[in-house]
């Protein structure tokens, strides 16, 4: 399997991103619209753009081959459905905890991959439209709030069938439809020769005027004479997800990814981006860290009660959440080098491995 160190870099910083938005949510405010407040916002949905095109990458990674017997083909689509199931039931038991899981949506993402892992590449690329032109069509058959109370952001029937799949599917924080859409983008992206310097400068060439041609569409709509709907359709942001939305933390991925791969070259003797590198690889077990044990030491710190919803008590100070969710970080990069003199993956990696093959 290809091991970019970029790609393990750029897992860091949506990680990190992660963090900043996790923590802002349970414990900040998301309408603070101070500089800090709208410097934590940056951060909500590009993290989770990256993180889901990465994974998708990495899918395809494992199967980029050119050629495989029929065998090998079943034992790798065996090991990512596996893996599937493994981090949907895991979703689901941290679900009750952390309300805002993408653990299991992770899961249906891998599991309808594993039915097009060795299609010609085109493939991912008109599934990623096709699954936004479902989600178009969902739209007007139900009502996006279906199921939400929305001040508390609470889905109160999530545990029955019908709320279940209609969470997980169309109107949950990372539901499959359109969020798979990402991640079949990453499949594509991993397909590609990144070795190729010409590749890798097409690539970031194309998120950068993508991301700004969009961002100056969406700055006329907002200041022009256009209907409700119109604004509300461009303007829109993480959640309803819309294509304008959709194309512009795609394209900030791919600036994202780019880079990183870039700074990862040039620096390949630091001892920092060795570290940071390291942290990427065990993203996984970073995630149950930050939501399990950093979530109760921010609690703690900051004498709240975590309730894994929307901030209920007086709103913690943006710079005092980035800099919560920046000294967490350091200490998760700091046991991600210490496990990793001992092992080779992260603790939540290597169960996943294990179970999986």
């Amino acid at each position: 399997m290809l091991r970019i160190p970029g790609f393990d870099l750029a897992r860091a910083y949506a990680i990190f991103g992660m963090f900043i938005v996790n923590f802002n949510f349970s414990f900040g405010n998301l309408a603070d619209d101070s500089p800090a407040g709208n410097f934590l916002n940056i951060f909500v949905g590009n993290s989770t753009s990256v993180f889901i095109i990465l994974a998708g990458m990495g899918v395809s990674f494992m199967t980029s081959r050119k050629a495989y017997a029929e065998g090998e083909k079943k034992r790798l689509r065996s090991v990512v459905l596996k893996r599937s199931w493994f981090l949907l039931a895991l979703g689901l038991l941290l679900y009750s905890w952390w309300p805002g899981d993408i653990l299991h949506f992770y899961g249906g993402y891998m599991h309808v991959a594993a039915l097009i892992l060795f299609v010609p590449k085109r493939y991912y690329i008109l599934s990623a439209v096709n699954v936004i032109i479902v989600y178009h069509m969902l739209l007007l058959l139900i009502p996006i709030d279906t199921g939400w109370n929305f001040y508390t952001f609470e889905y109160p029937d999530f545990w029955t069938l019908s709320g279940f799949l209609r969470n997980t599917l169309y109107n949950g924080w990372n539901s499959i439809f359109p969020w798979i859409a990402y991640f079949f983008v990453g499949m594509w992206l991993g397909r590609l020769n990144w070795n190729d310097q010409r590749i890798r400068k097409n690539i970031f060439l194309t998120g950068l005027i993508c991301f700004v041609v969009f961002e100056v569409f969406r700055l006329i709509v907002e200041q022009g004479s256009f209907s409700p709907f119109m604004k509300d359709y461009v303007l829109s942001e993480y959640f309803p997800p819309y294509p304008t939305y959709l194309i512009i933390t795609t394209s900030y991925a791919l600036m994202v990814i780019t880079i990183c791969t870039f700074i990862a070259e040039k620096f390949s003797g630091s001892r920092l981006i060795g570290w940071l590198a390291t942290t990427g690889r065990m993203t996984l077990s970073n995630y149950i860290i930050h939501i399990t044990l950093g979530m109760i030491l921010f609690a703690w710190l900051s004498g709240k009660h975590y309730s894994g919803l929307l901030e209920d008590e007086t709103p913690t100070p943006p710079m005092h959440i980035m800099g919560f969710a920046f000294a967490f970080f350091c200490l998760c990069v700091a046991f991600n080098v210490l496990w990793n003199k001992r092992f080779k993956h992260g603790p939540i990696e290597s169960l996943m491995r294990k179970i999986s093959g």
